[in-house]
């Protein structure tokens, strides 16, 4: 039997992340290679609770077919906890927010339309958007986030501009408030709409982010959340706040793909989430979280040969890496592996232009005398390679199934 795929399948792709998660499966591998959030701050008890009663209250609801715009409930409390007025009416709660980038590129996205990004950008925006056929195209970024400029001279015909101010994944960079209010007030002069994802903005460690960007122009944003980062990413539950205008065919997009997502789960956050639970439970998240990006700060700064470079982020989940000029991440990913310790090359978060210098460590689910041997293993790969001169191998994708057989 001959099966024939539609043209899209060609255009998907594995993801290098999961790819790379195989090998840390490894005994002994230590891992800053997925954006996965530590256990330690999945709380369990409060869910095992939530769980009893729903099903005790709530039990024949809660295993029924449900309304694919969400749990009433819940809708309510995620527009409650946003901080601009947004209408319940127009919260449609995903299965993880992941879903919210599909439902996008289905209802936004025509073959050949251009869709902007920020340079680098979140594989997984990509891995949605490509399937769709779109022009993608890279805006200029910098420490501060997009650059206004180069967004207005690329912006002509876009169907949207897909950004993470909040502690960005890959780099963990957060666009400061001077650029927000740039980039809010261009966006509404040119006509473009923004996609803003931000499934990290509660994990500050100091202080919190400036004000959203769909805040100061709704009408002109879509806003994606997630419960997966202050709650537990295995309930695979999301939301979006979309404009009145795109709701209904966002909905539609919706209800083709899962009719809804589950509402038992859907039931259990709320329950969780009453009295003021992620007011007291996600400061605990953020004190863990700081205490480990500063253990792997110390430990970059002790271990790391010259010419490694690195970011301070103030929040998030992830530490962005710069090796020294002639160097290629990729080609270093075996020599860490050989030592049992996995990063993410920076190459697969470009959508044009790789820097093959790149690498996205994350510091969350590792301990820090995990952090501080991973980091150490990790500055001796680097040492190696640098006295070996090794050239850069431009555009090369890693080998992944043959490091997962090492």
């Amino acid at each position: 039997m001959k099966w024939t795929q539609a043209r899209r399948a060609q255009k998907m792709n594995p993801s290098v992340i999961r790819e790379i998660l195989k090998v840390t499966e490894k005994p002994g591998i230590i891992s800053f290679a997925g954006g996965l959030p530590s256990p330690k701050t999945f709380p369990v008890s409060a869910f095992s609770a939530a769980c009893e009663k729903v099903l005790r209250e709530d039990g024949h609801a809660a295993l029924q077919y449900a309304a694919s715009e969400g749990y009433a409930a819940l809708r309510e409390k995620v527009a409650a906890m946003l901080p601009w007025q947004v209408d319940p009416a127009l919260v449609l709660i995903t299965t993880g927010s992941q879903q919210g980038l599909d439902l996008i590129a289905k209802v936004l996205i025509d073959e050949g339309s251009r869709v902007l990004v920020e340079t680098p950008t979140y594989l997984g925006a990509l891995q949605a958007f490509t399937p769709m056929e779109p022009e993608i195209v890279s805006v200029a970024s910098d420490d501060g986030g997009v650059d206004i400029a180069d967004l207005a001279a690329k912006a002509e015909g876009a169907r949207f501009f897909y950004v993470l101010p909040n502690f960005q994944n890959p780099t963990g960079r957060t666009m400061p408030e001077e650029r927000r209010a740039a980039l809010s007030a261009e966006a509404a002069r040119l006509g473009l709409p923004l996609v803003e994802d931000n499934p990290y903005g509660d994990l500050w460690f100091d202080t919190p982010p400036p004000l959203p960007l769909s805040a100061r122009n709704p009408g002109g944003c879509i806003y994606l959340g997630s419960f997966s980062k202050v709650l537990a990413p295995g309930l695979r539950l999301g939301f979006m706040v979309a404009p009145a205008s795109i709701f209904p065919k966002l909905l539609q997009a919706k209800q083709a793909a899962d009719l809804h997502s589950p509402g038992f789960n859907q039931r259990l956050v709320a329950e969780v989430m009453k009295d003021g639970f992620l007011d007291r439970h996600v400061p605990t998240i953020r004190a863990l979280y700081k205490s480990q990006r500063d253990s792997m700060l110390a430990a970059m700064t002790r271990e790391m040969p010259e010419g490694v470079t690195w970011n301070t982020p103030a929040g998030g989940m992830f530490l962005w890496v710069q090796l020294p000029e002639g160097m290629n991440a990729i080609e270093l990913l075996p020599r860490a592996v050989e030592r049992n310790v996995a990063f993410v090359p920076g190459w697969a978060f470009y959508a044009t232009q790789a820097d093959a210098r790149t690498l996205r460590l994350s510091f969350v689910t590792s301990s820090v005398a995990q952090i501080n041997i991973g980091i150490a293993a990790l500055a001796s790969a680097i040492r190696e390679m640098s006295a070996e001169s090794i050239a850069p191998v431009a555009g090369a994708a890693p080998r992944l199934e043959e490091l997962s057989q090492t």
